[in-house]
């Protein structure tokens, strides 16, 4: 009996010890578990707010950049169609049209970052200091922006116009404020920057209501000139659109190496140019045919030599 006491003497401590470090243990745990618990909590609370402020702020946001969009597009056409009589020109209802819409979507995009707590005096200056680098890093597109500007208030041409610049030629479709937009004969889409329309030689063959079209032809150096310009003019005024006034003219142009040139000028309505030109060359062929003036071709004289009355043989 007194060796179990003491055996349980000494296992006692050791009891003890035991149940105080399960003890620490369980503490450990159940602090640990609270603090998760706590930090959970406070997770799930801060993605609540997330939620409630700021989805709400997102969807709002979403929501007014889309409305901006369909009432800016709705603006333009709406000014578009008010604006589309036949006293005002093409060129200021589109570009007048373009205006309200970035106008419209700029108003949206603003009030957009006010939802956001951000003031629009910050976003003035932020935009200015960004402006300004972009403006270093852009100066070719600052250029062509400048350039587009003069051209609408210059207005060299307005669309429907055709013209020629910068090596194209077509009829032009729309002046925006970077670029030109034109359509050639053959239907191909060609966008000039409009630095390089503002400051290259235009050529607007649709400026004036009347044109005069100009066709040179070479004739026999044994044609009579009076008879030769008599029937070029009748020729002339045979041509249906041309104008009466002014009237059809003649004219010796150059004592070319193998015949006379003359040139028929004959005035037209511009939208029927091509058209006259094409009627004026039959109708000159024809008419020097039935005189019996001949066209003559490039003629090659050769000298021989060798039967040259010089020639001393």
């Amino acid at each position: 009996m007194q060796d179990i006491k003491a055996e349980t003497m000494a296992v006692a401590p050791i009891t003890g010890k035991a149940r105080e470090i399960g003890s620490q243990a369980v503490e450990k745990v159940r602090i640990d578990a609270t603090q998760a618990a706590t930090e959970a909590k406070r997770l799930a609370d801060f993605a609540w707010n997330l939620v409630t402020e700021w989805g709400l702020k997102v969807i709002g946001v979403v929501l007014l950049l889309i409305v901006s969009w369909m009432l800016a597009s709705w603006a333009r056409r709406a000014l578009f169609r008010a604006l589309n009589k036949p006293h005002f020109d093409q060129t200021l209802i589109r570009f007048l049209s373009n205006i309200l819409r970035w106008a419209i979507l700029a108003i949206g995009f603003v009030a957009a970052l006010t939802v956001f707590g951000i003031a629009p005096a910050s976003l003035a200056a932020v935009v200015g200091a960004t402006g300004l680098a972009i403006g270093l890093a852009l100066q070719g597109s600052l250029s062509n922006l400048a350039a587009g500007i003069m051209l609408l208030i210059l207005r060299p041409f307005k669309v429907g116009d055709v013209v020629t610049v910068a090596g194209q030629t077509g009829v032009v479709d729309e002046i925006e404020l970077f670029y030109t937009k034109m359509d050639t004969a053959d239907r191909r889409r060609v966008l000039l920057p409009n630095g390089s329309v503002f400051g290259a030689v235009i050529d607007n063959q649709t400026h004036h209501r009347t044109r005069c079209v100009i066709v040179t032809v070479g004739i026999d150096y044994a044609a009579d000139i009076d008879q030769t310009r008599e029937v070029l003019l009748r020729a002339a005024r045979s041509v249906a659109h041309a104008l009466a006034d002014p009237p059809p003219a003649a004219s010796l142009q150059n004592l070319a190496p193998s015949n006379v040139e003359w040139q028929i000028h004959v005035w037209a309505p511009t939208q029927e140019c091509a058209g006259v030109r094409q009627d004026l060359i039959k109708s000159v062929k024809t008419a020097l045919e039935s005189a019996g003036i001949s066209i003559p071709c490039p003629q090659l004289a050769i000298w021989n030599r060798a039967e040259s009355p010089r020639n001393p043989a």
